[in-house]
């Protein structure tokens, strides 16, 4: 019997690769099928550098317990993760206790709200709500973004400890989304101490070209910061006094509310 990576492979994965080994090439798989869309086996195997061989255990395992799906236009990740975003949404007791409050907000102010929550280093966006003046991005419900790029994701590294946010750095490294990005350690750190002391975070096309937006921390009882409240509108309007002054007062009040109701729940 031949085996290896270019040889016929017979036996099952885990006797051929470590459990952890191919636990990472189905979850590449997989991200290669969300991220640069569906593809057919050989597709998929030169975009990862696997042998064809390998990459049809995966896909068979995995279209199997239905996590992809074939079709037209090839492997495509299945709907069952549909399923698992929505449960691991309904789960979340910041979602829960905070859509109620953004729904209410973009409302009020007919632009797009965000909640956010800190996860291994990571922003996520867990729900937003939008007005009807409000533009597209490529944010969504379930996007997962860098902190130090995006306002909601400022205002919860400002209201960590700074060897905290040092171990997040390090792991997660300061990409650009912008020209505008904070790419450097020691502006960053600038960007948090004034944080700290106006209470909220800005992001001036940092993230998205033309989208401004203003965001405030959302504590946990023990004063660590667990998320975030973020409005996000186009920079001709979400500026000035609004930017500045007042969006800021009504994202605290409403953090604040969110707070007390995650305390009391």
């Amino acid at each position: 019997m031949v085996s290896g990576e270019e040889g016929r492979e017979t036996k099952p994965i885990d006797d051929r690769e470590g459990g952890v080994e191919a636990t990472q090439r189905s979850i590449k798989i997989l991200r290669s099928l969300k991220e640069d869309g569906p593809a057919s086996l050989t597709e998929i195997a030169d975009r990862l550098g696997y042998s064809k061989s390998t990459v049809h255990r995966h896909l068979s395992t995995l279209a199997e317990e239905g996590y992809i799906a074939e079709g037209d236009g090839g492997y495509r990740v299945g709907l069952l993760f549909l399923d698992y975003g929505i449960h691991v949404q309904n789960e979340h007791k910041l979602y829960r206790i905070a859509k109620p409050k953004v729904d209410d907000l973009a409302n009020e102010l007919d632009e797009k709200v965000w909640i956010m929550a800190e996860e291994n280093g990571y922003g996520i966006f867990l729900y937003h709500a939008a007005g009807k003046e409000t533009v597209e991005t490529y944010t969504r419900d379930g996007y997962r973004a860098h902190l130090h790029a995006f306002a909601g994701g400022k205002a919860v590294l400002a209201f960590m400890d700074d060897a905290a946010i040092d171990r997040i750095l390090d792991r997660r490294g300061l990409p650009a989304e912008t020209p505008g990005t904070i790419t450097d350690r020691d502006a960053l750190y600038e960007e948090i101490e004034a944080i700290r002391e106006r209470g909220v975070a800005f992001n001036r096309q940092e993230s998205v070209r033309g989208v401004n937006a203003v965001a405030a921390p959302i504590m946990d009882s023990t004063d660590k910061p667990i998320g975030s409240l973020t409005v996000a509108g186009p920079a001709n309007r979400l500026k000035g006094s609004y930017l500045e002054h007042e969006l800021p007062e009504m994202l605290l009040g409403v953090a604040n509310e969110i707070e007390v109701n995650l305390t009391y729940d």
